[in-house]
């Protein structure tokens, strides 16, 4: 494939990316909205969002079957549209009770748009034989720190969340179809029964799990960062949207800088710095009780947590006998649990006792990032030998 195709396919997916962190910043920044819309406590929350982890799980059963079928291209305009519409419907639902359904088809797009791109992202960093990855999720994290800091400009505004819901979900929806199309058409093809989802086992199994600590960790600062920053600490909405931009913004400007590091320091060293890194901010944070070091605290958090997702996602591409899509999904599917499991977790906690208490839990799937970072193999390769060249230097 020529250097120009690969270039533009990099370029589409990067804003493929960007286009996913919007609409997850968006949503991110609307918890509070969602509570208030249906008069919703941190429990009730809690299982909205567990609907959407439950779509998401579902969705990993399929979808490595469906990307081996008509590619990443194709699927990811249908499933972009699928979460988009869920999101902007979901403040406008006659009955509380309907929120559970379209949540549930939300986590479902976004997950099979999720892993449709990251496929994409895995196959160009195979093809153009440099580390691309951490700069796709990269583009993730500055998406949501638009989309937060977006919704904080209209709060402020007065603009109604309905309506922001709205002006902002569909013009993104139209550019994903656009940006669809300098996406790579279709993949080499898999071995069919490569292309299955493959049940997580021996090594993708402990990816798997490291991917639920990391996933955990993210999921909880998507979610509650907001709400903490606006019930426990007492700040405006306005102000406590940009709770989302520090910890975005800071995880982008990390992102952009891990595939230089990627290639010059282990992966596990990463992995292992990261997490102590966001253990220890976000102790700080909770100790200070402050809506400013939390800000500042946040964005360690971020730092910390840039590099996991890419460095593990990446790893599960590289287990022999299952195709990319599907060895992504296999492990997805243990990672997305850590969603499953975080938010009813951290409401049960925070209905028990209070938010701050709850977001201890970011630092023990820190811990467990920690401990697990040595179980992950080796990268191979160029980006393995730039590594070797780094440390040797």
């Amino acid at each position: 494939m020529d250097a120009r195709r690969l270039a533009r396919a990099r370029w589409a997916t990067r804003a493929q990316f960007l286009h996913l962190g919007v609409i997850a910043g968006l949503f991110g920044a609307h918890v509070p909205s969602l509570g208030a819309r249906y008069a919703f406590d941190e429990q009730r929350l809690a299982l909205t969002l567990l609907a959407a982890t439950a779509g998401s799980v579902a969705m990993l059963l399929l979808a490595g079957r469906i990307i081996g079928r008509v590619g990443a291209r194709a699927t990811s305009v249908s499933a972009g549209w699928l979460f988009v519409l869920s999101l902007v419907l979901l403040l406008r639902l006659p009955s509380p009770w309907l929120v559970f359904v379209v949540m549930f088809l939300y986590g479902a797009g976004q997950s099979l748009y999720d892993i449709a791109i990251n496929a994409e992202g895995s196959m160009l960093e195979l093809l153009g034989q440099r580390a691309v990855m951490s700069g796709f999720h990269a583009m993730f994290s500055v998406g949501a720190m638009l989309g937060a800091g977006v919704a904080s400009l209209f709060f402020r505004y007065g603009m109604p969340p309905v309506t922001q819901l709205l002006v902002v979900g569909l013009p993104v929806a139209g550019l994903m179809t656009v940006a669809a199309r300098g996406m790579l058409e279709v993949h080499p093809p898999a071995d069919a029964d490569s292309a299955h989802f493959a049940w997580p086992r021996g090594l993708l199994l402990t990816i798997g799990l490291l991917i639920l600590a990391g996933m955990m960790a993210e999921g909880v600062m998507y979610n509650w960062s907001v709400l903490y920053v606006q019930q426990e600490l007492g700040a405006l909405p306005q102000r406590a949207a940009l709770a989302y931009v520090a910890f975005s913004g800071a995880t982008a400007a990390m992102r952009f800088a891990g595939d230089w590091v990627r290639a010059r320091v282990a992966e596990r060293t990463v992995l292992v710095a990261g997490a102590v890194l966001s253990m220890t901010a976000m102790a700080a944070t909770l100790l200070a009780h402050d809506v400013t070091v939390a800000m500042v605290g946040f964005a360690f958090v971020g730092v910390g947590l840039a590099t996991v997702v890419p460095i593990l996602y990446n790893a599960a591409t590289r287990v022999p006998g299952v195709s990319r899509a599907a060895g992504i999904a296999s492990a997805s599917s243990i990672g997305y649990v850590g969603f499953m499991i975080g938010p009813p977790l951290v409401g049960a906690i925070a209905h028990a006792s209070n938010l701050s208490w709850a977001l201890c839990t970011l630092i023990a799937a820190c811990l467990a990032l920690m401990l697990g970072a040595g179980r992950i193999p080796l990268a191979t390769g160029r980006t393995a030998s730039l590594a070797s060249s780094g440390a040797a230097s």
